[in-house]
């Protein structure tokens, strides 16, 4: 017998597939599935809409089809450089969870989250939690974010799991829609779910004494309804991002306001560094675009590059 589903968890070889009778079974994968030319460390992820087929065993199936995608998030395997794992598939938004301390923010993987998104047309929420723990200065940082997020096209939003402080407007944003959730270790990420939906007993660990650093407490991706309609893909939390995948230009293209601009360069392969007549460094002169947002945009080009060059000369 053959039903149709939905991938509501991954765990390496085996996947939760809820059918459209609202039953779960246990799937493994038949057949090899690609992502165009693409190396994938997964080739099915949450959020995937499938095609089962049932084995006498009750509760076992296997996962015989995957239909078409309408997006999907990737990063680099953190484990293997020259591959890709499938975060999630088919979402409508993604949030990315941040803080300003504890742990202390790391402005720059807001973009890299971004770099992540933006290739597929993701929109994404940035959330800032644990304001209850913040000072005038924290405080000045987020108005200071938000200012140059907002004014790119990103939502943001401060508030606290622990006095609920804006759980209302967030859970607004929630409603009826398939929403990605991602950040680093330790930004209260689980917390923040089982606010938002009581329902749910995530676990969750304190952030680290000894190196004031988070702790993993999600291991693997897991799709939770929503008791006010909607889904949200809980992932595990991310230390680093890069994009060994991507070329320099492509880093260009998904710098929204970078991409923008550089209608105006001089050069269609403007990268925006030290070529001549170049609308994206005037911009950034004249408080158009962000410094902030311009050192990441470089440092990321700068980190393809060195990596392609290390590429090219150890396969010499």
């Amino acid at each position: 017998m053959k039903k149709q589903g939905i991938v509501t968890r991954s765990t390496g070889s085996w996947y939760d597939v809820k059918t459209e009778d609202n039953i779960k079974y246990q799937c493994r994968v038949v057949g090899k599935f690609r992502l165009g030319t693409l190396k994938i460390t997964n080739p099915v992820a949450v959020g995937d809409r499938v095609e089962i087929s049932l084995e006498e065993e009750e509760g076992i199936a296997n996962i015989i089809k995957i239909h078409n995608r309408e997006n999907y998030i990737l990063r680099q395997s953190p484990r293997k450089k020259h591959q890709l794992h499938l975060l999630a598939c088919n979402i409508d938004q993604a949030i990315v969870i941040m803080t300003i301390s504890f742990p202390k923010l790391k402005q720059g993987f807001i973009d890299r989250f971004l770099m992540m998104t933006e290739p597929y047309n993701v929109p994404v929420i940035i959330v800032f939690n644990k304001m209850d723990l913040y000072d005038e200065e924290d405080l000045e940082i987020y108005e200071i974010l938000k200012e140059i997020y907002e004014k790119i096209g990103y939502k943001c939003f401060l508030v606290s799991s622990v006095t609920k402080e804006n759980i209302e407007l967030l859970e607004t944003e929630l409603k009826d829609k398939i929403t990605l959730i991602g950040g680093q270790s330790g930004v209260g990420k689980s917390t923040l779910i089982n606010c938002i939906e009581p329902t749910l007993t995530l676990r969750t660990d304190d952030i680290s004494d000894y190196s004031g650093k988070g702790q993993h407490t999600t291991t693997f991706a897991e799709m939770f309804d929503l008791s006010n309609g909607g889904y949200i893909i809980d992932t595990p939390g991310i230390k680093s991002l890069a994009f060994s995948h991507f070329e320099p230009m492509d880093v260009a293209h998904n710098f929204r306001e970078i991409f923008i601009k550089s209608s105006e360069c001089k050069y269609s392969d403007c990268l925006h560094r030290e070529e001549p007549n170049c609308a994206v460094k005037k911009a950034i002169e004249n408080g158009e675009i962000s410094e902030l947002r311009y050192s990441n945009y470089l440092q990321i080009i700068e980190e393809i590059e060195d990596q392609n060059y290390w590429e090219r000369h150890t396969d010499m």
